[in-house]
C-alpha cells in the first residue's frame, strides 16, 4: 500500500473514536450526589426548581381547560370534572412519582440520565452495529426531543400571555406580537449563557409553586367536595360514561406529565436525592393542589370559565401573576433549550451526529453550553409555531406526541436493562414494564390521533433529525468498510528512524488520529514530502467513553518511545468538551506552556466523493453525507486547537 492510499485511508474515520471499555466508576460523581444533605441538599432542591421542573410545572397554565376543549364533546358536568381530575392525579402518581421518580432514575450512566445515557448504557458503541434496534430506538427517542424543545416555548410563553384576556380585552390584539417578542429575547440571551440568571431561576420557581398552590387552596374552599377525585373510581367512571371520546380526553391528560423526560435527563446535574426531594415535598402537592383548585372553580361556577387557572386569582392579582407566569415560562422554555444543546452534544461525542460548534458559556459549569446553530434553527421553528397556530388551544394538538413517543421508548430500553444489568427475572421485569406500558400506551394511542391536527410536527422534526443521524452513522461505517487502516505499527517506524535518523528540527509536531494503534499516515506523508521532523512527536488520539465524565486521574494514556516519540491516548465522556492543548499541557511533560517551543498539530480534511458503483446508500443519503461532512464543525474548532498553529491537508475520500 502506498504511502498516499494510506493517508486516504487514515482519514476515513472521526477524529473521535469512541471505544467499548469503560473506565472505573467515576470517583465521587454520583456518591457526593447522594451523600448531600442538610443545607446542601436543601440547596440542590431549590436549584433543580429551576431547571428540572419548569415544563411539568406550568402545566397548570394550559393542561386542565384543555382537557374540555380537546373534545367539544366533554361538557363540564360534576361527574366530568371529578373524573378528569382522578386522571391528572393518577397519571401524575404512576407516570412521575413512580415510573420517573423511583423506577426510571435507578438507571443512571455514572450519575447521569437522559435516553442517550440509557442507550450508551445498554449498548458499549463497540456492539452498536450488532445491536442496531437499541441503537435505533434510543437515537429516534432522542430525536422526538427536538420537537418538544421547539414546541414546549410556543405553547408555555403563549400562555401565559393568554392571561392578560382575563383582565382587559385591550390586549387582545397584542398577545402573539408580545409572545414573540419575548421568545426573541429568549433565544437572544442564549448566547451570553445562564449563569447569571440560573442563580435566579429556583427562587422565582419557589414562587410560582407556592402562588399555584396558595391559588388552589383559595379555589378548593369554594368546593371541597372536589377531593372526592383522589378515588380511581372517578377515572374509570368517566371512561365507562364518555366511551371513546373520554379515551381521547387522554392526549390533554398527558399535557400534566410532560416534563417526566426532562426529570431524567437532568439527574446528572443534581443528583436524585434533590430531585425527588423538590418533588414529593413542594412540586407534586403544588400542581395538585392547583388542578384541584380548577376544579373547585368549575364545579361552583355558574358561569363559563375559559381560564380556570387565572380565574383563581382575586382581579387585582392577574396582572402580577401574568408576570410570574411569564417569567416561569421563560424558565421552563430555557431548560428545554438547555437541553437540546445537551443532546446535540451528546450525540456529536457519541458518534450518532457531525461535529458542531459549541461554545462554553461557564468556566466552572461544563453543562453551561450555547450551540448557535441549534439554537437558531429552535427559534425560527418556535417562532413559526406561534404565527402558525395562533392560540394555545391550536398548539395542544401538536403537544404531547413527541413526549409519549419517548417514554414508551425509555419504558422498553428500561425493561432490557432490568434483565441484562440488574439482573431481574423474567416475571418481574415483564410485570413492571407491562404495568407502565399499559399507561404508555394508553396516551400514546390518544396522541396519534392529534397527528392530523398539528400532531404531524414534532413527528416530522424527529423524522428529519433521525434521517440525518442514521445517514451520518451509516455513512461513517461505509468509510470504514470500504477504506480498512492498514499501516506499520508505529515501533516499527520509530525502529526504522533509528536506523536512518532524519533531520530533526526544533519544536513539537502533534498529529491527531482516529486510530489508537499504527503509524498515522499523516506523519509518514509528512515525512516523505518534507525530510524532516520535530525534536518531539506527539501522536494523540482523542476517544470518547461511553460515561458522561472522566476523572482528570484518568484522562491521559501516554506511551513513551525513543527519539522523542510519543503516543496519546485522551479520553473524555460524552458530556464534555473536548480540549486536546489543556489536556496535554496538564501532562506538564511536553513544554506546552513554553513560549519557545514551537508547536504544530497536524490533521488532515476528509473531501468525500460519491461513487456510482454498486452503491450500499442511496445516492441522496450519499449527498446528504456529504453536506453533513463539509459542514461539520472544523477539528480546530471541535478541539479547541489554536487556529495559527494548525496545518491541515486535504484527502479526497470515494464513498
Amino acid at each position: 500500500m502506498s504511502k498516499e492510499q494510506a493517508s486516504v485511508e487514515e482519514e476515513k474515520k472521526e477524529q473521535v473514536q469512541v471505544i467499548s471499555e469503560q473506565p472505573n466508576r467515576l470517583e465521587g460523581v454520583a456518591s457526593k450526589k447522594a451523600e448531600a444533605s442538610g443545607k446542601k441538599l436543601m440547596l440542590l432542591a431549590l436549584t433543580a426548581l429551576g431547571v428540572v421542573y419548569g415544563d411539568i410545572g406550568t402545566s397548570p397554565l394550559y393542561a386542565f381547560r384543555f382537557a374540555f376543549s380537546e373534545s367539544g364533546q366533554i361538557t363540564r358536568t360534576p361527574e366530568n370534572i371529578l373524573g378528569i381530575l382522578s386522571l391528572i392525579f393518577w397519571s401524575l402518581t404512576i407516570v412521575i412519582s413512580i415510573k420517573y421518580l423511583i423506577y426510571v432514575m435507578m438507571a443512571d450512566n455514572e450519575g447521569e440520565g437522559g435516553i442517550l445515557a440509557l442507550m450508551a448504557l445498554l449498548v458499549p458503541s463497540g456492539g452498536r452495529k450488532k445491536r442496531w434496534i437499541i441503537v435505533a430506538l434510543g437515537v429516534f427517542g432522542a430525536a422526538l426531543l427536538y420537537g418538544d424543545g421547539m414546541i414546549t416555548p410556543a405553547i408555555s410563553v403563549l400562555s401565559a400571555i393568554e392571561g392578560l384576556k382575563v383582565a382587559t380585552t385591550e390586549f387582545n390584539d397584542y398577545i402573539i406580537p408580545i409572545t414573540v417578542a419575548i421568545l426573541i429575547f429568549l433565544f437572544l440571551l442564549q448566547k451570553r449563557g445562564t449563569q447569571g440568571v440560573g442563580s435566579i431561576f429556583g427562587p422565582v420557581m419557589l414562587v410560582w409553586f407556592t402562588s399555584i398552590a396558595v391559588l388552589g387552596i383559595r379555589g378548593i374552599f369554594r368546593a371541597p367536595q372536589v377531593l372526592r377525585a383522589l378515588n380511581p373510581w372517578h377515572a374509570l367512571d368517566f371512561f365507562f360514561r364518555n366511551g371513546w371520546v373520554g379515551f381521547l380526553v387522554l392526549g390533554a391528560v398527558f399535557l400534566v406529565v410532560t416534563g417526566g423526560e426532562a426529570l431524567y435527563a437532568d439527574m446528572g446535574h443534581f443528583g436524585s436525592r434533590p430531585i425527588r426531594l423538590a418533588w414529593f415535598s413542594l412540586v407534586f402537592p403544588s400542581l395538585l393542589i392547583n388542578y384541584f383548585g380548577q376544579g373547585a372553580l368549575l364545579l361552583s361556577s355558574k358561569h363559563f370559565v375559559s381560564q380556570p387557572f387565572y380565574a383563581l386569582a382575586p382581579h387585582w392579582a392577574l396582572y402580577p401573576l401574568v408576570i410570574l407566569a411569564t417569567l416561569a415560562t421563560i424558565i421552563a422554555s430555557q431548560a428545554v433549550i438547555s437541553g437540546a444543546f445537551s443532546l446535540t452534544r451528546q450525540s456529536a461525542l457519541l458518534g450518532e451526529f457531525p461535529r458542531i460548534k459549541i461554545v462554553q458559556t461557564s468556566s466552572s459549569e461544563i453543562g453551561q453550553i450555547y450551540i448557535p446553530l441549534v439554537n437558531w434553527i429552535l427559534m425560527i421553528a418556535t417562532i413559526g409555531l406561534v404565527l402558525a397556530f395562533k392560540k394555545s388551544d391550536n398548539l395542544a394538538a401538536a403537544y404531547g406526541v413527541a413526549v409519549t413517543t419517548t417514554m414508551v421508548i425509555t419504558t422498553i430500553l428500561a425493561f432490557i436493562l432490568t434483565r441484562e444489568k440488574w439482573g431481574w427475572n423474567m416475571a418481574a421485569s415483564l410485570s413492571v414494564t407491562i404495568g407502565f406500558l399499559i399507561v404508555d400506551l394508553a396516551f400514546f394511542v390518544a396522541n396519534m390521533t392529534k397527528v392530523a391536527d398539528g400532531g404531524w410536527f414534532p413527528l416530522l422534526v424527529a423524522v428529519s433529525v433521525f434521517t440525518l443521524m442514521a445517514t451520518w452513522r451509516r455513512g461513517r461505517q461505509l468509510l470504514a468498510e470500504n477504506n480498512p487502516f492498514d499501516s506499520l505499527s508505529l515501533n516499527d517506524f520509530v525502529h526504522k528512524l533509528v536506523n536512518d535518523p532524519p533531520v530533526r528540527v526544533p519544536g513539537t509536531a502533534i498529529f491527531l488520529t482516529g486510530h489508537s494503534e499504527g503509524t498515522p499516515p499523516l506523519l509518514s506523508y509528512h515525512l516523505e514530502h518534507n525530510q524532516a521532523l520535530h525534536k518531539q512527536v506527539l501522536i494523540v488520539t482523542v476517544i470518547i467513553q461511553d460515561v458522561p465524565k472522566v476523572p482528570p486521574s484518568q484522562r491521559l494514556n501516554i506511551q513513551e518511545m525513543e527519539l522523542g516519540f510519543y503516543r496519546i491516548k485522551i479520553a473524555y465522556g460524552f458530556m464534555e468538551n473536548p480540549d486536546v492543548p489543556q489536556a496535554l499541557r496538564d501532562a506538564g511533560k511536553f513544554g506546552m506552556d513554553d513560549e519557545s517551543n514551537v508547536i504544530t498539530y497536524y490533521i488532515g480534511r476528509q473531501i468525500l466523493i460519491p461513487r456510482e458503483e454498486k452503491p450500499k446508500m442511496a445516492k441522496w443519503r450519499k449527498e446528504l453525507f456529504s453536506f453533513m461532512a463539509r459542514n461539520s464543525a472544523l477539528t480546530t474548532t471541535f478541539y479547541e486547537l489554536p487556529p495559527q498553529q494548525v496545518v491541515e491537508i486535504g484527502i479526497h475520500v470515494h464513498i
